[in-house]
């Protein structure tokens, strides 16, 4: 019986790793830089981060999709390399021969990205899920739709060039009509200026006339 057990175990295991292979349909490789988030406190990346990788991989399955037990066996790693990168694949809880669907896969680990990258100390950029967007931040809401604000600033620059101009207008036309003022105080004064030399010399003529 238990040979049996063990003998349907390691046959389910090596199938598994037959569906893991670089580029496999439902397959994703991921890629991270430890070096570059963490620098000189970058930990050496070995069978236990792996271990906490499937981990943290089964668990956010099983956020995602309650009632499905998803286990560490369930996320299968191939193709390993030394500068840390790796692809793996996500077999059904039911059929361990049995490729979990991409639009699932990728549910689970946008739902849960920030998670997985606090359990590595690293972020969207530095562990990358190629083929799988980053996660988007929470979308900005306004009170005020940007629309409204953009044309109220618009509105507000147009009055105050038209209150410019018109204040201009104003400002010309009281310098113009100080003008005109000013020089018909200075015909006035002149007219005035050559009446009263022609009234002095009219009477100068008179007087002398009347002393003769």
């Amino acid at each position: 019986m238990w040979k049996n057990t063990f003998f349907l175990f390691f046959i389910l295991s090596a199938c598994a790793e037959e569906l893991c292979k670089p580029d496999a349909s439902n397959g994703y490789k991921v890629r991270l830089s430890l070096k570059t988030a963490l620098g000189d406190d970058a930990y050496t990346w070995n069978k236990n981060e792996m271990f906490l990788f499937q981990s943290t991989l089964a668990f956010a399955m099983r956020t995602s999709h309650t009632g499905q037990s998803y286990e560490i066996s369930n996320i299968v790693v191939c193709n390993e390399t030394d500068r840390v990168s790796f692809w793996f694949v996500v077999t059904s809880p039911g059929n361990p021969t049995e490729l979990v669907e991409n639009y699932i896969v990728e549910e689970a680990i946008r739902k849960s990205r920030h998670r997985i990258n606090s359990a590595f100390l690293l972020t969207d950029k530095t562990l990358e899920f190629v083929g799988i967007l980053p996660t988007l931040a929470t979308p900005v809401s306004y009170d005020t739709p940007p629309w409204l604000i953009v044309f109220g600033v618009l509105m507000g620059i147009i009055v105050a060039g038209i209150i410019v101009l018109l204040a201009s207008s104003i400002v010309k036309r009281k310098r113009k009509t100080r003008r005109t003022d000013e020089e018909e105080a200075d015909e006035e004064t002149r007219v005035k200026t050559m009446d009263n030399g022609v009234y002095n010399m009219s009477f100068s003529v008179e007087d002398k006339l009347t002393q003769m």
